[in-house]
């Protein structure tokens, strides 16, 4: 008897799952320490379920796939869970001091911002999630901790000058070439067939009529487009040639500022262009780019001042992998 292909499949990926899921058995397996903290086997899998699921889904035909991406996940969420610890740990050799009025206030505005001020139904979602209400205030007492050195040690240092974001612009220009482009409005009547095709050419030359005698271009392609289901209007905006099909590409940027083109009939549709405006081949300027470029410099240096600090806590902390 054949097995069907489908319960192969099944199979390969309950076996890939199984294979994946089959790292230190126990929930209270350890996967790190950190100085005296302790990161479980089961901590890593809550933190990784519902990446995990979502995995399962994506790539449930390709069990290889999916045995390196649920790898890669656990990977980065116990690495993530290590970086926690220490920062924690660093917040009490510092002797730092989070007053637990501040905590009973975040846990309070974390209970209106989800339950709306309901206890019950607070309650009933932490047991649901089998977090006790104790459990629920360290972590979030943690997570300030975290966010409170994060800022201190990454977000305040890194502050970029002027001169840098300058600097930057002068050496990438060629990232910010543009070419030649047109600000585009386009009516399109789409054929099907050798009679819809007739009807397109009709339909294209009473529009050129109409616009002849002083209706808009927008005026008709809104008004056609709303009677005719062939019939599309679209304003475009700034277009490259290399968003338009060739024979289009051709007409637009031939056209002037202002110039409408006649119809251009072609096997799928009858189009009717006009275009806005024209603007040559050039360099975008570094007043329309200094915002990007800042986000981008910042997200950059933000990302090794956060792995600066990390390598400082690693040095003078014992950590061990299992």
């Amino acid at each position: 008897m054949r097995i069907p292909r489908w319960i192969v499949s099944v199979a390969v990926l309950a076996m890939a799952v199984w294979i994946a899921q089959a790292e230190p058995v126990t929930a209270n397996g350890i996967k790190a320490i950190v100085h005296d903290s302790v990161i479980t086997y089961g901590e890593v899998e809550v933190a990784t379920a519902q990446a995990a699921e979502f995995l399962q889904r994506q790539y449930r035909n390709s069990p290889s796939t999916l045995l390196a991406k649920l790898s890669e996940v656990r990977t980065n969420t116990l690495e993530q869970q290590v970086q926690r610890q220490l920062i924690l740990r660093d917040f009490a050799q510092a002797g730092y001091n989070l007053p637990e009025s501040f905590v009973d206030e975040a846990v309070a505005e974390r209970i209106r911002e989800r339950f709306g001020n309901d206890p019950v139904k607070f309650t009933r979602t932490l047991q649901a999630d089998g977090i006790t209400r104790e459990k629920f205030r360290q972590q979030l007492r943690e997570q300030i901790i975290v966010e409170i050195l994060r800022s201190k040690n990454v977000f305040q240092e890194a502050v970029l000058s002027p001169h840098k974001i300058e600097k930057y612009y002068r050496e990438n220009r060629d990232k910010y070439q543009v070419e030649d482009q047109v600000k585009l409005r386009m009516i399109v009547i789409n054929k099907a067939t050798t009679a819809e095709a007739a009807q397109a050419q009709k339909l294209a030359e009473e529009i050129v009529f109409k616009l002849k005698e002083g209706a808009t271009f927008t005026e008709m392609g809104e008004e056609i487009a709303a009677v005719n289901p062939r019939a599309q209007f679209r304003d475009w905006g700034w277009v490259n040639k290399s968003v338009l099909k060739d024979e289009l590409a051709a007409v637009a940027f031939k056209l002037k500022a202002g110039e409408r083109s006649d119809i251009i009939d072609l096997p799928e549709a009858c189009y009717l262009l006009l275009v806005d405006e024209v603007r040559p081949a050039h360099t975008t300027p570094l007043n329309e780019l200094r915002d990007e470029i800042e986000r981008n410099l910042l997200l950059e240096e933000r990302a090794r001042l956060q792995q600066r600090y990390i390598e400082k806590l690693r040095a003078k902390t014992f950590i061990r992998y299992f």
